[in-house]
């Protein structure tokens, strides 16, 4: 009886090793296709994020000249900082950026006056900047993309587009601007100070 148990035992030890074995391995298989798969997410990313700066590089002469001119303008007393926001519009791939002249209490500042030399008042900035064009023969797997990853996606795109507008500030000598000036998002409730060179909380920027 002995004789006849033991075989047993042993195929039924070796039986539960390659259930093991075969489980470990559909592990290891799908952890390799989870790595693959955001590998090629990342890669697909960095060359979307790749395009989108060399676009916006297309628009930077246009937009130091602009931000040279805006600081060249005799802002009304009553304003107090410069608040430019970044509208995008992602179905057509296109952003503007408009410049508010406010004042500490979040409103925005006009002057009435009769001296023309004086400004206060919205400028739009750029318009119509197209940062991506879609491939007509990749629209259906791009939009998949996107979908999949767009919370990933929507922070990149805006780092992008915060450091390309940060990098011309900076060659319109805006570190020598006087008025406290920052870059957001429209509807975000968080600003760039471009003073300090960092983000802040929509709180913060009004409690300078």
């Amino acid at each position: 009886m002995k004789k006849l148990l033991y075989p047993f035992l042993l195929l039924v030890v070796l039986s539960g090793c390659q259930e093991l074995n075969n489980n470990e391995k559909e592990n290891l298989i799908e952890n390799n296709k989870t790595e693959t798969n955001r590998s090629e997410s990342m890669f697909i990313l960095d060359n979307y994020t790749n395009t989108i700066k060399h676009n916006l590089e297309l628009y930077s002469d246009r937009l130091i000249e602009k931000l040279v001119e805006i600081q060249r303008l005799n802002f009304y007393t009553e304003v107090e900082l410069l608040d430019f926001s970044s509208l995008v519009e992602p179905t057509r791939y296109e952003l503007s950026i408009i410049m508010y002249s406010m004042d500490k209490e979040a409103n925005e500042v006009f002057y009435e006056g009769d001296d023309p030399k004086v400004f206060a008042d919205s400028l739009n900035v750029v318009e119509d900047v197209v940062y991506y064009e879609e491939r007509a023969d990749q629209k259906d797997e791009f939009l998949e993309f996107y979908e999949q990853n767009e919370e990933e996606i929507v922070l990149a795109e805006q780092e992008v587009v915060k450091n390309w507008f940060v990098d011309c500030w900076k060659k319109a000598n805006g570190q020598d601007f006087q008025l406290p000036s920052y870059f957001s998002f429209h509807d975000e409730y968080k600003s760039f100070d471009l003073k300090n060179n960092k983000w802040i909380s929509e709180e913060e920027m009004w409690a300078y």
